[in-house]
């Protein structure tokens, strides 16, 4: 599968979880979800939706770099939305060290993606 059409299919998995975090907001009069619902959308919707557009548009080389930033984001994306949830909510009754090391670090390896996008931006593209 092509970096762009997996991309844009995990970007439709986190807009769907998005709009449905916001139905139950509304419905339920809550805004307990409300940074979680957030950052689902913009991470993994918005952020994997703009890279797959970028692979689809620019096609990239493939290389270590472009494989690096596809999972990094992905594995990014995830990590630091499930660990936002568990920070704020803890459904699971987790330990708190855990849930903070597993936040910071879904964080930190977005932050990475985020900065080996960067370099991809600026390597050649196939013509």
């Amino acid at each position: 599968m092509s970096y762009n059409k997996l991309l844009l299919r995990l970007s439709a998995l986190f807009a769907a979880v998005g709009a449905f975090l916001g139905s139950h907001m509304a419905g339920a009069g809550s805004l307990a979800f409300s940074t979680i619902h957030a950052h689902i959308l913009l991470v993994g919707w918005l952020s994997l939706f703009s890279w797959s557009m970028f692979y689809k548009v620019y096609n990239p080389i493939p290389s270590l770099l472009t494989t690096l930033h596809v999972w990094s984001g992905i594995i990014g994306a995830f990590g630091l939305t499930i660990g936002m949830w568990f920070y704020y909510m803890n459904p699971l009754g987790l330990p708190e060290a855990f849930v903070t090391v597993f936040f910071i670090v879904g964080g930190t390896i977005l932050l990475i993606s985020f900065i080996l996008f960067v370099f991809v931006t600026f390597r050649k593209v196939e013509d």
